[in-house]
């Protein structure tokens, strides 16, 4: 069915709306009674829910190929106190509505209060039209609310952080000492099977020490992601209760989670910078570059924490599974080894990692006194607020139904 509106007016009239349309016949077949209407449909422009159908009117007398049909009816409804969306499009019978198959339609946008209706406006559109629309409203919404949520929730982060690395520990003889602990003995572990073991050294620093820096300044961002990325799975099981709490924001837990793995890794950087101070005296005012790699650092891991939080309400095998993955990504990641010693061929694969990214770009800060490359810097950023927003997106799209599977 091939169209074209030629003109269209609509006004109001006694409590009704009164709809002038011609319509072109562009098609190689004759409009007729049994094979062509013009109809409409009353949708809730809040929700685009569909509300109700309105009546179907045949052209007057067959219509040719090239010919034009005028349609004029008043278009009365009985609507509760709101606003109205009315889609006027032709339909065929067999095929059904032409603008549920991106055609054009009559698009009139109507209130109704105290049993009267007001027109508000009427346009040709299309339904990609409205989703573009749409998206170009909601897009403000969409990059601002993985931000809100948690700066609303501040308050309430910064005490679930206190008590999430206190109730780690909490019982232990050492406490909260083992915030320390944990990756030192963490740190010292990998250093001895690759730096002593196994002798693993990176470029023409054939010292222990120099292994020991560029090892360590690789383990710092790994620990902060690998840490949150590992709790993440097991969010919506462990705190079923909040689940059910509808007032409780979900999506503030894994922002904890990424929180406490921070956390972790200025532990192993005050460790670190301890090291560096006594193996070279001195710390490169380098370092300053940092937050600039720490920021799309996190809003990377926070993304990565909600699709993972999501996901893992529904496949509760995850948690075992990420255990795997993130050994995988570890040693897919030239953390314990130079990237000198990775062919060719698989450098230019796994230099796709974003954990690749940022071990390079951890040492050029810390170790090699210059900064990370910026060009690299600026595609890292602009994926991990994809991340972000995928992530986010994903986990608000899956939470109203976490209460039906925990």
């Amino acid at each position: 069915m091939k169209f074209a509106f030629r003109a269209a007016q609509v006004v109001p009239a006694a409590g009704a709306l009164a709809v002038h349309v011609e319509l072109e016949n562009r098609s190689a077949d004759p409009w007729t009674r049994d094979c062509f209407a013009l109809g409409w449909q009353l949708f809730d422009p809040a929700t685009n829910r569909f509300i109700a159908h309105g009546e179907w009117i045949p052209p007057a007398s067959p219509v040719a190929p090239g010919a034009s049909a005028v349609f004029d009816f008043s278009l009365s409804f009985a609507p509760e106190p709101g606003d109205y969306h009315i889609y006027v499009s032709p339909l065929d019978p067999a095929r059904g509505w032409a603008y549920a198959r991106g055609s054009t339609f009559l698009l009139i946008a109507a209130s109704a209060a105290h049993g009267a209706v007001t027109l508000r406006r009427w346009e040709f559109a299309s339904t990609l039209r409205l989703r573009l629309r749409n998206l170009r409203h909601l897009l403000p919404v969409l990059l601002a609310s993985p931000f809100a949520s948690p700066w609303r929730s501040r308050r309430l982060i910064s005490s679930l952080v206190r008590r999430d690395i206190l109730a780690r520990y909490r019982g232990s003889f050492a406490g909260a000492f083992w915030t320390l602990l944990n990756p030192l003995l963490l740190m010292t572990t990998y250093f001895f099977v690759f730096g002593v073991v196994l002798r693993t050294r990176f470029g023409a620093d054939s010292s222990g020490s120099g292994y020991v820096l560029y090892f360590l300044a690789g383990m710092l961002p790994w620990l902060a992601v690998s840490e949150a990325a590992g709790r993440a799975p097991n969010t919506i099981p462990e705190y079923r209760g909040f689940v059910r709490k509808l007032v409780f924001p979900l999506e503030t837990l894994n922002v904890v989670q990424t929180a406490s793995g921070l956390v972790t890794e200025f532990v192993g950087m005050a460790i670190f910078l301890a090291g560096l101070l006594l193996a070279r005296g001195a710390v490169s005012s380098a370092i300053l570059w940092l937050p600039a790699i720490v920021i799309p650092q996190l809003l990377f891991t926070l993304g990565l924490c909600w699709f993972l939080a999501a996901l893992g309400a529904f496949i509760r095998d995850l948690g075992q599974i990420i255990g795997f993955l993130l050994t995988l990504w570890f040693f897919l990641t030239p953390i314990c080894y130079p990237e000198a010693s990775l062919p060719k061929s698989a450098a230019a694969l796994l230099s796709k990692n974003p954990m690749f990214f940022l071990v390079r770009a951890y040492r050029s800060v810390l170790l090699e006194g210059r900064a990370p490359d910026l060009h690299a810097l600026g595609i890292f950023s602009a994926f991990a607020l994809a991340t972000l927003l995928a992530g986010h997106a994903w986990f608000y799209k899956l939470r109203k139904s976490f209460a039906d599977v925990v």
